[in-house]
């Protein structure tokens, strides 16, 4: 547990920012009205820190076509697949994907997962008119403030 919660981490979101998978997506994905390119921050949550960055998009193709391609380009540059994106053990199939990166003495997640109504109304987001031609979806960098190792949950 993070003593400090949110208190100076700006340098450890910079970190977070920083990731190339951030940055790659499948050819004709676009950013959706209403979403900023980079989103990030630190939040607290059961008395730990959290600092993540993260860009959310829309594709109008395949959902399977994100899953292939993020499965690649993580892998391409280093991450694991978690054993708790089961889900995703077929290539081929749409799944959310989380993936670990251990880094200096903990680890950071990165997660590629589909957006749903239900995630939209949590963050009191209303969906663009590009989510009615395409699949939303969210690519996120996440780790505990202070470096400490985490997990994917399933």
């Amino acid at each position: 547990m993070s003593a400090r919660g949110c208190e100076n981490t700006e340098s450890r979101v910079k970190e977070l920012e920083s990731y190339d998978i951030l940055d790659s997506r499948p050819e004709g994905t676009v950013v959706p009205q209403g979403f900023k390119d980079l989103e990030s921050g630190c939040w607290e949550d059961s008395g730990e820190a959290w600092v993540y960055a993260e860009r959310t998009y829309i594709f109008r193709g395949d959902k399977a076509e994100v899953t292939q391609y993020y499965r690649a380009a993580a892998e391409r540059d280093g991450w694991e697949l978690s054993q708790t994106s089961g889900k995703a053990s077929k290539a081929e199939r749409p799944a959310n994907l989380c993936f670990t990166l251990g880094k200096g003495g903990g680890t950071t997640m990165l997660d590629v997962y589909f957006l749903t109504e239900e995630i939209l109304d949590a963050e009191e987001r209303k969906p663009g008119p590009e989510f009615s031609s395409g699949s939303g979806y969210r690519v996120a960098v996440t780790s505990t403030a202070d470096g400490s190792t985490t997990s994917c949950s399933a």
